[in-house]
């Protein structure tokens, strides 16, 4: 491959992912065609990209990047996977399909996020995590606990009240009739 090809690939890698901060690492090559294809367009439901990457290309495209790290002494084939709401469900969404029967021969490489790199153990651990979503639902949930909390103590003596209020004033009238 020519220098200038090699250039034009570089910047062409450094475009796609200028901005990417978090990525995982996996092998596509013992997949056939029809089945890559298949996982391609899995991952592209999901937003998510795919892109087979000669390492040393790779590693000269993102010198200076967070994903730098990801292809440091590297060996082998690798394709990098990106986008998603976030890494966690980036990671999520790889290994839910590399559990499926279909794509048992995708292999997890690793990873990178916030400029460190995985190992697929790693990758695991960062799956299990609770996903944006889930992150701002239970932010949400704490944040409104104490009102909740709150209004309830102060609908529970208020409700006792009107209840004593409301038997006090039934009973009244029966006792005004009587006399």
């Amino acid at each position: 491959m020519s220098k200038y090809v090699k250039n034009l690939i570089t910047e062409d890698l450094r475009r796609r992912l200028g901005g990417v901060g978090a990525a995982v690492l996996v092998n596509v090559s013992r997949l056939d065609a029809v089945t890559s294809m298949k996982l391609r367009k899995e991952l592209r439901e999901k937003k998510i990209s795919v892109m087979v990457i000669k390492n040393s290309l790779a590693q000269r495209a993102l010198v200076g990047t967070p994903l730098a790290p990801m292809f440091e002494g590297l060996t082998g084939p690798a394709a990098i996977c990106w986008g998603g709401e976030d890494i966690v469900s980036l990671a999520k969404e790889v290994l839910r399909l590399a559990e499926q029967k279909e794509y048992e021969k995708l292999e997890l490489r690793g990873g990178c996020m916030e400029g460190k790199r995985l190992t697929p153990a790693d990758v695991k651990a960062v799956s299990k995590m609770p996903t944006r979503q889930e992150l701002l639902a239970l932010l949400v949930g704490q944040i409104l606990s104490p009102g909740a909390v709150l209004a309830g103590q102060l609908l529970g003596p208020a409700g006792a009240l009107a209840s004593q209020i409301r038997q006090k004033a039934e009973a009244e009238p029966t006792a005004s009739s009587g006399g």
